[in-house]
């Protein structure tokens, strides 16, 4: 998009406040910042970025070696909205397992969500899965580095997108993910909230003007490791930074103030009960969360019914006779918007009077070690921690899933 002059001048403005005030008022009338007035300083801004990240960028993240688009393709979905530390050895046991994208799409599926538990965000994997599938359909198992053909597929975005094409050697094209709009936001004393679509707007407009011809690369790289490693959230490193004495947030003192923190409502409240049924071998029974809707395809703590006694419930519907365990505390786990407070209730199963549960694809049990290595929800790992303190449940561990020899009536599921 041509660079086209801002009237206002920047010296004309008097003091941090009135710049903020400007900046606010820009960003609602989608006006550019009053940070790209001057064309040379662009380019300074990219040649910058650049030789910073020569000199102190990241240079040995596992998947920075190639330009194999399948690679680059795993390493950017794992990295939404997760941190390159956490993210490293899920990419090397993830790449271990489904080291094409066409090993990815022959996987069950239930293979693919048992790696990637602990990470988070699992439809992110699912995503992911999916995709592979459409690739080895649609491009016989190449994945595109063409921005146009990736965006096709499921779970990735303009951003994302971008960044495959230019580090698989295509043209550089402008990326925007978190940290990009925290880099820019505060460089260039963007306020207003990026989540809102004028403030993106004009995000991506500037994104797209400082995008240089030549090293897109070592650019794109380094505003992800300046703004990962610097610019960050909180307490940014600003001393360090290359940008320091160009960046107007700085100037002013002010980068608390960028972006602007979005207004979020007061978060909804919901509420469940989840049983947990012990066995004396130290199994708990679990299903599998249908694979549309919340922790879909995920293995869970039965969902109590809110008015039933567990007890009655457990014998209705599964056959089986128990015995309460301890009191355990409520947990709150927090989603994007509401939070879900879960009332575990322990119960301890009699097997000599119990019907035996079968283990099938929806139905299992497992040991507490087990669960931490299958596909299970957050809020399930929390319970677990929760159960590995309880002294009644630190019971044997590595175990196999139960036999056959403890199997159920599917008729009475």
């Amino acid at each position: 998009m041509p660079f086209t002059r801002h009237r206002r001048r920047a010296h004309l403005l008097r003091g941090p406040q009135e710049l903020l005030a400007h900046s606010a008022a820009s960003a609602k009338r989608g006006e550019r910042s009053l940070a790209k007035l001057e064309p040379r300083n662009l380019k300074h801004f990219a040649d910058t970025i650049i030789q910073w990240q020569k000199q102190h960028g990241r240079h040995d993240l596992p998947w920075q070696q190639t330009r194999d688009p399948y690679t680059r393709w795993v390493s950017e979905v794992m990295l939404q909205q997760t941190q390159v530390a956490h993210v490293i050895p899920y990419y090397l046991r993830f790449m271990a397992l489904f080291p094409t994208v066409t090993a990815l799409a022959d996987a069950p599926i239930e293979e693919v969500l048992k790696v990637w538990a602990g990470l988070g965000y699992y439809a992110r994997a699912r995503h992911l899965y999916r995709a592979a599938q459409w690739v080895c359909l649609h491009h016989q198992g190449v994945v595109p580095t063409d921005p146009a053909l990736l965006l096709q597929l499921p779970g990735i975005g303009r951003s994302t997108a971008a960044a495959i094409a230019t580090f698989c050697g295509e043209p550089p094209h402008a990326i925007l993910d978190g940290n990009v709009k925290r880099l820019l936001s505060r460089v260039f004393a963007i306020a207003g909230s990026p989540s809102s679509s004028a403030v993106q707007r004009q995000l991506w407009e500037l994104a797209e003007s400082l995008l240089p011809i030549q090293q897109g690369a070592a650019y794109i790289q380094g505003l992800m490791d300046l703004g990962a490693t610097l610019c960050t959230a909180r307490r940014p490193l600003c001393n360090a930074c290359p940008l320091q004495r160009t960046c107007q947030a700085n100037q002013l003192g002010q980068q608390a103030h960028f972006p602007t923190a979005r207004s979020r409502p007061k978060l909804a409240q919901k509420f469940t009960r989840m049983l947990l049924l012990q066995t004396p071998e130290g199994k708990f029974l679990v299903e599998k969360r249908p694979s549309s809707g919340l922790w879909g395809g995920l293995w869970c703590f039965p969902q109590l019914d809110p008015v039933q006694d567990p007890v009655q419930q457990s014998q209705e519907k599964w056959g089986l006779f128990t015995r309460r365990g301890d009191q355990l505390a409520t947990l709150r786990h927090t989603f994007t918007h509401f939070h879900l407070d879960i009332e575990p209730h322990l119960l301890h199963v009699d097997l000599v009077r119990s019907a035996p549960v079968p283990c099938t694809d929806a139905f299992n049990w497992f040991t507490l070690q087990q669960l931490q290595s299958e596909a299970t929800p957050v809020a399930v790992r929390k319970l677990v921690r929760q159960l590995q303190k309880h002294p009644a449940c630190a019971l044997s561990s590595g175990e196999s899933p139960m036999n056959s020899t403890f199997s159920l009536s599917l008729g009475n599921l």
